[in-house]
């Protein structure tokens, strides 16, 4: 009998562009050897341009979901993605609790790449009261980090301020992604609790289009670490590089920007 492998949960809205969301995640958790599981919070009609339009779960059936696989294959490691209003917010925190899954990562999606509206303006604060508090990391990119902290994100020392913010507001790692800055480099900030220093992850921009599902690859990626085993700053710094290349491994489809490529490492490759 094969042993059970490491099992990693993720709690996230489709793609049907297969791009981001649960797709993005199931890829990432095969590419790390760890089992794949998923909890729908909602269906989105999504392509390479744009999000045209979405539907949400009811949250008892959100909760159903993470009972139902919690209770029988058991959760290693869960993420979180896009969640869409205070009400879900809610009911996931609601059913991570009830589960007790230990390892969390909230990736706090806001917007879709192409600027479209994933978490309505009210649930920000309930994610903050509700679900940061549950997490051992959280994983927000600038403008993310600044709708949670409150104050501008711009520069390094706004990162280094906000990733000590969030972590007074309950996850034990916060890892401000770097995205967002101009020039040529893409450095991420990792903060831990009760550390007194910050680490900084170095990295060159990438020069490609192809960008989209980068924060659903990052965010599972350390999700699988977590599931395996791995410290969560190890599974972060891990994760980073895994999610660089994948963004170097970027598909051209569509008209507009192409995902990722969570499964860079395997036997099917596709020309840029």
């Amino acid at each position: 009998m094969t042993a059970r492998p490491p099992v990693a949960l993720t709690i996230a809205g489709t793609d049907s562009g297969g791009g981001a969301g649960v797709a993005a995640d199931l890829k990432t958790f095969e590419a790390h050897g760890v089992w794949g599981t998923c909890a729908v919070v909602a269906v989105t009609a999504q392509n390479t341009v744009g999000v045209q339009a979405f539907e949400t779960m009811s949250p008892d059936l959100v909760r159903a979901q993470v009972a139902s696989v919690a209770s029988d294959i058991g959760v290693d490691a869960a993420k979180t993605g896009m969640l869409a209003s205070a009400e879900l917010v809610s009911a996931v925190a609601a059913a991570v609790r009830e589960a007790g899954i230990a390892r969390l990562v909230v990736d706090p999606v806001l917007m879709s790449k192409h600027g479209s509206s994933l978490l309505a303006d009210d649930a920000v604060d309930t994610l903050r009261a509700e679900l940061l508090p549950l997490a051992t990391v959280v994983t927000p990119n600038l403008p993310e980090a600044a709708r949670l902290v409150g104050f501008a994100v711009e520069d390094r020392a706004a990162m280094e301020a906000a990733g000590w913010a969030l972590v007074e507001m309950g996850p034990s790692v916060a890892f401000v992604k770097g995205g967002h800055l101009g020039g040529g480099q893409s450095p991420d900030c990792l903060v831990v609790a009760g550390s007194a220093t910050v680490v900084w992850i170095e990295g060159r921009r990438v020069p490609t289009l192809h960008t989209h599902g980068t924060g659903c690859v990052l965010s599972a990626a350390i999700c699988a670490e977590l599931a395996r085993g791995m410290d969560a700053s190890d599974a972060c710094v891990a994760a980073r590089h895994f999610c660089a290349r994948s963004i170097s491994a970027g598909v051209a489809l569509g008209s507009g920007v192409g995902p990722v490529n969570p499964g860079w490492s395997g036997p099917t490759s596709w020309a840029r």
